[in-house]
């Protein structure tokens, strides 16, 4: 017969499953890892107790890369677990607490203009001057952003959103260099990231975004094929993809605009009259709504230029205990610039 464990000793054995894991190199983990991995655990460590709402975005794996579920991964994620259920605000002492995520009045969607949208939207990328970085150069995207916070308190989770911060990334075009410098949420003064930047930032490198296809039906074909298996459908993480390459990267104006026309080929994908960005600035959007998390992602243009803004996602359907109306995500791109130097 199986004795079953005390809660004593399940504590001991977590502590002693986080004494044997490696300590991780770098221990911030981007909020959809955070999410992913912790579910993860919590699942390994407490069978019993129910699982923790789903990612509401899912994991940014765009095109060719992935990334492995280290051992020093899974240590971050103990860490952020443990700390979050240790009875105090789920917050390190340079983190800014959570806050209640902001409600807004659900924007309807809609087909009729999606065509001739996306088709002011890619003539205005392929008219953009995209300046093209050489070596010992930087692409620097500078953002302001806020992202889902899931707080786990004993055998409950909450969800919450970041306070809106400054967020700034310098990436080498290789995607082998570059810098994260994001105050409250990484140590002071930034990070330096070498040799893993794409699989850090969840994007591919510029070097290999010229590589791609720009005719739209070939690039989405590539798209569906490398994400397979990925995401809460197909339909969904083809349009997750392409969103990623629109925030902390540079593509070449041709590539860019071929996402623009490959997106409005998703099915499901709609145009939104009124979104507002992370910095308040009101634009159209192109959306999706993820039929398994009930929540819509919409990517915001200038309704006059048609450049690329920000983006939000925004709860449509009650899930998870979070009402419709609820801004999950919301970031406005401030500054995207080639630049010689890292700071």
């Amino acid at each position: 017969m199986i004795r079953k464990k005390s809660r004593r000793e399940e504590s001991l054995d977590h502590a002693e499953l986080a004494r044997l894991l490696p300590a991780p190199g770098d221990p911030h983990l981007s909020l959809d890892r955070h999410l992913l991995l912790e579910e993860h655990m919590m699942n390994e460590i407490q069978p019993t107790a129910p699982a923790p709402a789903p990612s509401r975005r899912p994991a940014r794996r765009a095109l060719l890369i992935g990334v492995p579920v280290t051992a020093a991964a899974l240590a971050g994620a103990f860490a952020f677990t443990t700390l979050a259920g240790s009875g105090g605000s789920g917050t390190t002492a340079a983190t800014p607490p959570p806050v209640e995520a902001p409600v807004v009045r659900i924007e309807p969607g809609s087909t009729a203009q999606l065509a001739s949208t996306v088709e002011h939207i890619a003539a205005a990328a392929s008219a953009s001057k995209t300046p093209e970085p050489g070596p010992g150069q930087y692409i620097y995207i500078k953002s302001k952003v806020s992202y889902l916070s899931v707080r786990t308190d004993a055998y409950k989770s909450k969800t919450w959103v970041q306070p809106l911060h400054i967020r700034e990334v310098w990436n080498s075009p290789d995607g082998k260099q570059g810098w994260l410098d994001e105050p409250g949420y990484q140590p002071k003064g930034g990070i330096t990231l070498d040799s893993d930047v794409e699989n850090y930032l969840g994007a591919p490198s510029y070097d290999y975004l010229k590589t791609l296809p720009t005719d739209p039906d070939a690039l989405l074909k590539k798209i569906y094929k490398e994400t397979k298996g990925q995401g809460n459908s197909p339909d969904q993480q083809a349009f997750t993809t392409v969103g990623d390459l629109l925030m902390e990267q540079l593509a070449p104006a041709k590539l860019n605009a071929a996402l623009y026309r490959a997106a409005a080929k998703i099915p499901g994908v709609v145009v939104v009259d009124h979104a507002k960005d992370a910095a308040g600035r009101e634009g159209i959007a192109l959306a999706r709504l993820d039929q398994q998390t009930g929540d819509r992602t919409e990517w915001i243009f200038d309704p006059k230029t048609y450049t690329y803004l920000g983006s939000r996602a925004v709860q449509v359907k009650q899930a998870y205990g979070v009402k419709p109306g609820t801004v999950t995500e919301s970031t406005a791109v401030l500054e995207r610039a080639v630049v010689d130097a890292q700071k």
